[in-house]
């Protein structure tokens, strides 16, 4: 009888619930502090900067690099922006919305396979699947119908608008042939910008061998600015070469 009293004596006491030994209180209460554990008084598990993780956003999340002008306007553009015209609180600061390139096929009327190959191009350029886009009415004179397929075009956001704008300022734009900066007039009173492209060859996408005919597109910059002289400057920060003439 002494010998099974010692063995019971022996076994760990469990919870109520059965969910492990009881163990004595006060290491309970260490382990249920914050840091606690078996780590040292005062220890503090090691974070990264506020600033940076902004900075990166969902593409840090992600795992990815975030876009370089999209780090370049919260860093840089911002701060200049807010001294220059006096803005007080940084959400007032305008920024792009969206890019929008449209490429118009009008020979697809009588080839549709225009616009796969459109199609195939507007991906190279932009990262992004193309929309197609559709005439709204018929025109008789134009031999054009309504709902048939007269382009393609694409909506970029966020990550892909900052890339897709760094490859055309710093990439593409140089590549035109007797390139002088882009005209400064192109707004249309509220903010926004247009810029028209003669060749889409001028994008390293684009291999020229594969290409059948030369087209020109166009891309349409969305600001929230207020004023075209507020857009002009956020693009100015940006890198798009205004003409000075």
């Amino acid at each position: 009888m002494a010998d099974d009293k010692k063995k019971q004596d022996d076994k760990p006491k469990k919870h109520a619930h059965g969910e492990g030994p009881v163990t004595d209180a006060k290491v309970h209460a260490e382990a249920k502090k914050p840091g606690g554990g078996g780590k040292k008084k005062g220890g503090k598990q090691e974070k990264g900067p506020k600033t940076i993780q902004a900075a990166e956003g969902k593409a840090a999340a992600r795992g990815e690099h975030p876009a370089r002008l999209g780090v370049a306007y919260k860093e840089q553009i911002i701060p200049a922006l807010m001294k220059e015209f006096g803005y007080k609180n940084p959400m007032q600061v305008p920024k792009v919305e969206k890019v929008v390139v449209n490429m118009g096929l009008g020979e697809a009327i009588t080839n549709n396979k225009l616009i796969e190959q459109a199609e195939e191009q507007m991906m190279a350029i932009t990262g992004q699947k193309s929309v197609v886009t559709r005439a709204r009415k018929s025109i008789a004179n134009f031999k054009l119908r309504e709902n048939q397929p007269i382009g393609v075009m694409a909506t970029l956001r966020k990550d892909r608008m900052y890339e897709f704008l760094d490859r055309l300022l710093n990439v593409a734009l140089p590549r035109v042939r007797d390139f002088k900066g882009v005209g400064s007039k192109s707004f249309d009173g509220k903010g926004n910008y247009t810029l028209g492209i003669k060749e889409q060859i001028i994008f390293p996408e684009i291999n020229y061998d594969d290409i059948q005919q030369v087209r020109g597109l166009d891309v349409a910059i969305t600001t929230t600015a207020d004023t075209d002289d507020q857009a002009r400057a956020l693009l100015r920060g940006f890198g798009l070469p205004f003409r000075t003439a």
